[in-house]
């Protein structure tokens, strides 16, 4: 990737390095000085020393980890800030925002270090006060992220994910933590029970468990009603979101915008329900029947989900992605049977696996098989649901795991399908 600030272009590159161009190397192409060098490069920078070519001093980055809440919460952030006169961008899933005008579509929840200097440089240049980020697992241990100083990291919850790639649930956990073992001020989720961080500058929020920022109570009736304590000070906010995920969600970005504004709570909290969630991730495309569209694709991620409905008759549509972590497939359907009056196992993104062979997996964790329905073809699953969603006014259609995904990957070829689109064909 080339890019340019302050009039000096550097890559990562070395086919692009040459006398005016200078090549940033790392772990991952650090074989290539060589190639740079016949090209003509005279200038190699190693990754951690890109920082010193830069000036970010303007800027408040904050980032946010997590397995699951990432994009909510990056978004919130980034609402409440606006709506509190900030200039700010949003880099994440759903792609790389300045001031509300989307800038680039999605391509990795982190870019590379090149393109995360890139973003946050064209940030300053729009006079922007903050830069808000996902931070994934793999940019951690991929050190993308590397000589960005964070203002803030905020963690939102570690449960199992991407095992394909970092093998053991103890790997995944550590990457996780090891974003918060510095001095930086750090927002935690204190009723995670696995996340590990240093105590120094940290601040914590949670439903459970003691903390700087301790919901007291909440209710669920046209959205949520929530009340939290910070200092022993009562403060209360409202949203039509739904679930007690969205709750923790809320409490992170509410607490993150507090640390790094000289806002008060109740300015904060006066404008959070202006922010009406993300495409895909809790949507409700349909309330009669009502039928949920959500990115849950981990086994805690649909638990989350379920139990927001206990009071309504679960119908579900899932499935697994395809040359990603195996053994989370059975766990996905022991957790649909748990809490399902109705499953049907359909494809999500199969990539090189056989879609039948997934949904084999996902069904050797559904003991009870007499609610189950197969349907490889995902448009047709969708349609079924929904016939069977219209028979029953107490039910609710829960489609997971693509969220707002404009396609289906099949081998490494993209298909167009999207489940709101699909949705609105058939109610």
């Amino acid at each position: 990737m080339l890019i340019t600030i302050n009039n000096k272009k550097f890559t990562d590159n070395s086919k692009e390095a040459n006398s005016e161009i200078a090549f940033v190397y790392s772990a991952q192409n650090k074989n290539f000085c060589d190639d740079a060098k016949n090209n003509g490069c005279t200038q190699l920078i190693a990754s951690e020393k890109l920082k010193d070519y830069v000036d970010f001093s303007s800027i408040k980055v904050i980032g946010i980890t997590g397995t699951n809440g990432k994009t909510t919460t990056a978004a919130a952030i980034y609402s409440i800030l606006l709506d509190l006169g900030y200039k700010v961008a949003l880099q994440g899933t759903r792609g790389f925002f300045i001031n509300d005008k989307k800038i680039e579509d999605y391509t990795l929840t982190t870019p590379v270090q090149l393109a995360n200097f890139a973003h946050i440089q064209k940030a300053i240049d729009n006079q922007c006060d903050f830069f808000v980020t996902e931070v994934s697992s793999h940019a951690i241990q991929q050190k993308r992220i590397e000589g960005i100083d964070f203002e803030l990291k905020v963690h939102t919850n570690i449960t199992r994910d991407h095992l394909d790639y970092h093998k053991t649930i103890e790997e995944y956990i550590n990457v996780k933590n090891s974003f918060f073992n510095d001095e930086t001020k750090k927002l935690i989720n204190r009723d995670d029970k696995v996340v590990k961080f240093n105590t120094k500058n940290a601040f914590t929020y949670s439903l459970d468990n003691p903390s700087t920022y301790k919901v007291g109570a909440y209710s669920f009736k046209n959205g949520m009603h929530v009340m939290f304590s910070n200092i022993e000070k009562m403060h209360s906010f409202s949203s039509l979101m739904m679930g007690i995920f969205n709750i923790y969600n809320l409490m992170a970005a509410i607490a993150s915008v507090h640390l790094t504004t000289n806002k008060s709570l109740d300015e904060i909290c006066d404008v959070v329900e202006n922010f009406a969630g993300v495409s895909g991730r809790m949507e409700i495309v349909s309330t009669n029947p009502l039928i949920i569209i959500d990115f849950a694709h981990t086994p805690d991620g649909m638990k989350e989900v379920y139990e927001s409905f206990n009071h309504k008759d679960i119908i579900t549509v899932f499935g697994a992605g395809g040359n990603r972590d195996k053994e989370k497939r059975p766990l996905m359907g022991q957790i649909a049977a748990k809490y399902a009056k109705q499953i049907i196992v359909t494809s999500d993104n199969p990539r090189f696996e056989d879609p039948d062979l997934i949904i084999e997996d996902i069904c050797t964790g559904i003991k009870d098989k007499s609610n189950l329905l197969i349907e490889v073809n995902r448009k047709e699953a969708i349609k079924k649901a929904i016939e069977l969603a219209k028979q029953n006014e107490n039910s609710v259609l829960l489609i997971l795991g693509k969220g707002d995904e404009p396609y289906q990957i099949i081998y490494d070829k993209k298909f167009p399908l999207v489940d709101k689109d699909e949705v609105l064909k058939h109610i």
